[in-house]
């Protein structure tokens, strides 16, 4: 299965509630209209994270490299340790190197009965067609632009509005090594994608908002392409603050009509 849209903790949790589901001790084998318990061993260890069948590989924390893959391949020839299915949970799966994706094509292929694979990612594009051709795709629905910002990312922010307008502080602030992880830089690319929102339609009702009423026509057409490139170089693993800082860069010479 890949599971695609929604935000980066509905993927993560929605996955493992699927591992639950399909190893539950209270629901039968077809799981048909049940939903996991949630309180017997198999559901409180998957929760855990210390389930034996339970395999997750984490694009969150880097590239998921090949190595890792051929690791992984000698277990899917095994039965289940534990439980009913074993289950490999490739998180945010975007970040699977070319060499690790064609890797497991032989496996999802020649699938074993009783091992199943979920994908998540935020756009099933950001696979490879050939891995996503051989699941089911799940959509959630898409995170609204509209909806209030959480607080650390509100700061982030205000600073980007405050540099647009000054061309100050906003370098010190990401120089800091971890100020700036890849869920923060995405929900700020977002943040300017609905500041730019409330610029089209004369609502500027944020610092973002404000700062991005500068922009002409031209700038903002511009300045959309610029939050899409900036959401893809964040799903590909370039470092957050890289992304941020070129993202800010590009914005202040778009809003000041400056040559780049």
């Amino acid at each position: 299965m890949h599971l695609e849209g929604g935000e980066l903790g509905e993927r993560v949790g929605l996955a493992l509630w699927w591992a639950a589901l399909i190893n539950c001790e209270h629901v039968d084998k077809s799981g048909s209209g049940a939903v996991p318990c949630l309180s017997c061993p198999a559901c409180l260890r998957i929760g855990a994270g210390m389930y034996p069948d339970l395999v997750v590989l984490d694009g969150r924390e880097g590239s998921i490299k090949i190595d890792q893959i051929r690791e992984l391949r000698p277990l899917l020839g095994e039965p289940p340790r534990f439980g009913r299915r074993r289950v490999v949970v490739m998180l945010e799966a975007q970040s699977l190197g070319i060499e690790a994706a064609n890797a497991l094509l032989k496996s999802l292929e020649e699938p074993s009965a009783d091992t199943c694979f979920l994908f998540t990612m935020p756009q099933r594009e950001r696979l490879l067609p050939t891995l996503v051709s051989r699941g089911w795709v799940l959509t959630l629905p898409w995170p609204d632009p509209l909806r209030p910002l959480a607080d650390s990312v509100r700061e982030w922010a205000v600073s980007l509005a405050e540099f647009l307008d000054s061309g100050r502080g906003w370098f010190e602030k990401t120089s800091v090594k971890g100020a700036l992880d890849m869920s923060q830089a995405l929900e700020l690319v977002l943040a300017c994608q609905k500041a730019l929102t409330e610029h089209l339609t004369g609502q500027e009702k944020s610092p973002l908002g404000k700062a991005l009423a500068c922009l002409s026509e031209q700038g903002v057409f511009a300045a959309d392409e610029l939050f899409a490139r900036s959401q893809e170089a964040l799903q590909v693993q370039v470092s957050p603050a890289l992304v941020a800082d070129r993202m800010a860069t590009e914005l202040y010479l778009l809003i000041h009509g400056i040559p780049d």
